[in-house]
Formats: C-alpha cells, sequence, structure tokens
C-alpha cells in the first residue's frame, strides 16, 4: 500500500504508519540544490484565529519522543542516510532529525510527514526566504511573531520554525477532521487545490516513506 493511497485527496483519514514492519525491515538492514518554496496564493495576512493563537503560545512554552532507545538508532540510522545529500554533515543531520521527530511528535504529526513538508518548501535551508516573505525550514511568515510576541524569537532557529510550523499543521489537520490533503492545503494556503498535498505525497512516497 502506498502513501497515496493511504491519503488520497477526500479521504478524510489520518496517516497510518505500519511502525512495527518497518522497523522490522530497517532492523535487518542495520549491520537538490535548494529548491523555492512553494508560492502561496494567499500571500496576504489573514485573521488568526484565537484557537490558534493559543496553541501556537503553549506550543512555545512547551519544551524523549522516541518509544526505546533501539527506536531511536534505528530511525535515526535510517533516516539519516536518506537526508545526507540535503544535509551533509553527520552531527548536524543527526542533531536536525531529532529536532524533527519531537516536534512532530508533541504536535501528533508522523516526522516522516514533516520531513516532505520541510522538502517540499525548503529543501532542508533553514535560511530560505519565499517570494512572499515566509522564513525558514516549513516557511513560516513573519506576522506570527506578532501573534505570540516574544522578543528573542528568530524563524531561522531550527526548532522555533519546527515548533511553529508543527503547530499550525496539526490545527489545520484538526480543524479539517484529519483530512491530511485539506490541511496541507491550509497550510499552504491553497485551499480548495490539490498540487501542494500532491507534492508532500510524492515526498512522502519517493523518499520518506520508500523502503
Amino acid at each position: 500500500m502506498t502513501w497515496w493511497t493511504i491519503c488520497s485527496p477526500g479521504s478524510g483519514s489520518k496517516p497510518r504508519r505500519q511502525t512495527g514492519l518497518r522497523l522490522g525491515l530497517l532492523a535487518l538492514a542495520l549491520a537538490l540544490i535548494v529548491q523555492p518554496a512553494a508560492a502561496r496564493e494567499d500571500a496576504d495576512r489573514q485573521p488568526v484565529e484565537p484557537e490558534l493563537r493559543e496553541r501556537l503560545k503553549q506550543a512555545v512554552d512547551e519544551s524523549e519522543s522516541f518509544e526505546n532507545r533501539y527506536v531511536a538508532q534505528v530511525w535515526l540510522m535510517d533516516m539519516s542516510q536518506r537526508l545526507a545529500s540535503q544535509v551533509p554533515d553527520a552531527d548536524q543531520r543527526l542533531e536536525l532529525l531529532r529536532m524533527i521527530h519531537f516536534e512532530a511528535t508533541r504536535a501528533e504529526l508522523d516526522p516522516e510527514l514533516v520531513l516532505a513538508v520541510i522538502e517540499v518548501e525548503s529543501n532542508f535551508n533553514r535560511y530560505a526566504i519565499s517570494s512572499v516573505g515566509a522564513r525558514g525550514m516549513m516557511q513560516i511568515m513573519p506576522f506570527w511573531l506578532d501573534e505570540i510576541g516574544q522578543d528573542d524569537d528568530n524563524l531561522f532557529d531550527i526548532q522555533t520554525n519546527l515548533r511553529f510550523g508543527t503547530t499550525i499543521l496539526r490545527h489545520y489537520l484538526d480543524k479539517e477532521n484529519g483530512n491530511l490533503t485539506r490541511a496541507l492545503a491550509r497550510y499552504n494556503g491553497s485551499l480548495g487545490q490539490t498540487w501542494y498535498p500532491e507534492r508532500v505525497y510524492r515526498a512522502m512516497e519517493r523518499r520518506w516513506y520508500a523502503h
């Protein structure tokens, strides 16, 4: 079963990870120039929902995510190999993966989904800036800094960017009752279209969920 089958547009279903099978297979195996972020059609600042504002405030104040040491080793080794072309330094790569796993798990998102979103948005360039001013790995619009207002927040800081991005995506997934296609479109500002979710699904299938 492919990622596209599990999360086809309009399915309304949440992603199913099949973690046990994948970890079992990985255990046996254990012995891009930066792309521009997807253009947002809804580039102008939109009114911020009070619920989302409060959620972001809580998330910023929160500060492991793996079930056990074995799971951590398997996942980090596998994903580190997949990420090597974008982040050549092994130490930086592992630290980034730990942060992604933590922030994704905190927001109850699949870490592989977050990896796919980052690939599509910035190709793992922490300093990426889109044509409409979105910043960092998950391409967060600067107005969010005004909404949750912390003097030392910096959207080029990786953990801050991940915290914002995963919280926003989780909110949209809840708002769309688990429909990942619509949630991703909201995240991108292209609700009603499927081109952006399809790009994320392709990244998932090609790199992050491939066996």
